[in-house]
């Protein structure tokens, strides 16, 4: 009767200890889908805004590129229209150079085409040979040309897939149109470069009809037929579909039937609107990550738990049986983690594929605005001869207006040889090398400046050499050096009561040019040569003249350095090898 008992005594511990270990497991299964699904949600809405403004940030950079391609192209037809040889050919009838003036045009400009047609609109210059002879004189670029005595921009669709994107102008002599020039601008460039990302651009006229996508069969669609035009998803997709947004905000769209997020902005030209699709695998893969991870730790809790509760209603070689069950469930967590890890390395390297590309367009558009900083100043000086020949004009004194017309062309032809000359920044090319005389190189630099500083009460002083300094150097690119050097020393006085440059040229083992003036110095000597780095308001520079500058010199064998003066302002000398031969005869 003694055994009875303590069978008694063990029994009623059995249910009290399931009892407990129930009770526990559903709170630490209620508690981890609470805070898995909370993670979820907050770490769904973080993860999408960072893709979403990563999304505008590209599409800001990509409508910037595309204005700018625009812009450089308006500016063709103006110029061409004026072209005095393509005006004569139209009015002698005779084309046989015609073509090959259209091609140097080309490819001095960058434009992707350039036609040259009569009054009737046939095509008489191009620089496709193959289209010498069309026709285009029911086409919106011929007959809106003739209609309005400005440049015309036109969007014709092509008779394979896609549109193109032309400038037109009418050539006039005394008032009658002899001809119309045609530029085609190449917008589909960037239609290449966007297919090769993930995300799926477009952009719209402003009636929504698309005219460039990286998807062919949107082009030349409405917005809501483009997003339809797609295979429906069959029923084993769209349940894969479901379970994978199981937890996901409403998307924006849907592209080819998988869930998108859309972002827009506006493009500043005619109304258009640039909008990409953005799918929500990265934010689905970044956000199940980390809730792999919260239901792994949830789960070795709940197993440590379950153990610590339940191990004293077991023997120890059962308690060992289970730890060693654990370890081996640890390991197989063990290896998934691992597996997540190698996943996370991969998502790592397409990243690093795209920061890549992203510095390749910002490369894109730090030569957009350096083309547009180093053609204001012969720009500005364009403008001043044409008023001074405006005014020449009205007082019926045509000679001297006609000197003002032939400054303006070199004016142009030098434009052209700095976009030559921007375009071969990066091949750090020497082949334009000659013996220069820097007196000459100086003396043309501030005939380049006279009317910036006839505007200005500026005292200039000047100090060259008898004999010549002769340096082998790119005759062009060395007066754009000391136009730079001026141009910062001009904006340096601004703000001074008695502004004072001056200008040093000396010959000794080295070619040395000290540009000085009594500005307020330099502050930060260390970023002068920096690209982007200005002192200046904004609207008023880019920061890009002297790192050009200091590029420049370092190709012809030089150097540039700045310093600030003793008694207040900034001292900028460039040093260039003396020319051998050149020297010993100056000697």
């Amino acid at each position: 009767m003694a055994e009875p008992a303590p069978l008694s005594d063990t029994e009623p511990d059995e249910p009290g200890i399931t009892w407990r270990v129930k009770l526990v497991v559903a709170l630490l299964v209620v508690l981890g889908v609470a805070v898995v699904l909370g993670t979820n949600r907050w770490l769904s809405e973080r993860f999408t805004e960072v893709t979403r403004n990563r999304a505008e940030l590209r599409l800001t950079l990509y409508s910037g590129n595309m204005i700018s391609e625009l812009q450089r192209n308006s500016v063709v037809p103006l110029l061409l229209a004026r072209d005095p040889e393509l005006i004569g050919a139209l009015e002698r009838k005779e084309y046989s150079s015609t073509s090959a003036r259209l091609i140097s045009f080309q490819q001095e400009i960058g434009a992707a085409s350039i036609l040259l047609l009569d009054r009737e609109g046939r095509v008489v210059g191009a620089t496709n040979r193959h289209q010498i002879g069309e026709n285009f004189r029911a086409t919106p670029q011929f007959v809106e040309a003739q209609r309005v005595n400005d440049t015309i921009f036109s969007v014709a669709p092509r008779q394979a897939f896609g549109f193109d994107f032309t400038y037109s102008r009418a050539l006039r002599v005394e008032n009658q149109v002899v001809g119309v020039i045609v530029v085609a601008v190449d917008l589909v460039k960037y239609e290449r470069a966007w297919a090769g990302l993930q995300d799926a651009v477009l952009v719209t006229d402003s009636e929504g009809k698309v005219l460039l996508a990286t998807e062919p069969r949107w082009r030349g669609l409405a917005l809501d037929e483009a997003l339809q035009a797609r295979d429906a998803p069959s029923a084993i997709r769209r349940a894969l579909q479901g379970a994978a947004d199981w937890a996901q905000a409403p998307p924006d769209a849907y592209v080819s039937g998988e869930a998108v997020m859309k972002t827009e902005t506006r493009v500043a030209f005619r109304g258009w609107r640039m909008i990409t699709f953005t799918a929500y695998d990265s934010v689905r893969e970044r956000v199940n990550g980390v809730l792999a991870l919260e239901i792994m730790g949830f789960a070795i809790l709940l197993a440590v738990t379950f153990y610590m509760l339940s191990r004293r209603a077991w023997s120890q070689s059962v308690s060992l049986q289970r730890e060693s069950a654990e370890l081996r469930m640890l390991n197989a967590r063990l290896q998934r983690e691992i597996a997540e890890r190698e996943k996370v390395q991969k998502n790592l390297e397409v990243a690093e594929l795209t920061l890549a590309q992203s510095s390749k367009l910002a490369a894109l558009g730090e030569m957009s605005a350096a083309v547009s900083h180093e053609l204001n100043q012969p720009l500005a000086a364009m403008k001043t001869y044409l008023a001074g020949a405006r005014l020449l004009l009205q007082r019926k004194r045509p000679e001297e207006a006609l000197s003002s017309f032939q400054r303006i062309d070199d004016l142009i032809d030098r434009m052209g040889a700095i976009t030559r000359q921007l375009k071969s920044y990066a091949r750090k090319g020497g082949e334009a090398f000659e013996p220069v005389d820097m007196r000459a190189s100086v003396s043309n630099a501030l005939a380049m400046m006279e009317p910036q500083l006839k505007a200005r009460v500026v005292r200039i002083t000047r100090s060259v050499p008898r004999g010549p300094v002769m340096v082998m150097a790119d005759k062009v690119r060395l007066e754009q050096v000391i136009i730079n050097l001026l141009r910062n020393a001009l904006d340096a006085c601004k703000d001074i009561r008695a502004p004072q440059i001056d200008l040093i040229l000396s010959a000794g083992e080295t070619a040395t040019l000290t540009v000085r003036d009594n500005g307020h110095g330099i502050k930060e000597l260390e970023q002068v040569f920096e690209p982007f780095y200005t002192t200046k308001k904004p609207g008023e520079g880019v920061g890009l003249g002297l790192a050009i500058s200091s590029g420049i010199v370092t190709d012809l064998g030089g150097r540039l350095t700045a310093r600030n003066a003793e008694g207040g302002g900034a001292v900028f000398e460039m040093q260039l090898p003396i020319l051998g031969g050149e020297a010993k005869a100056a000697e």
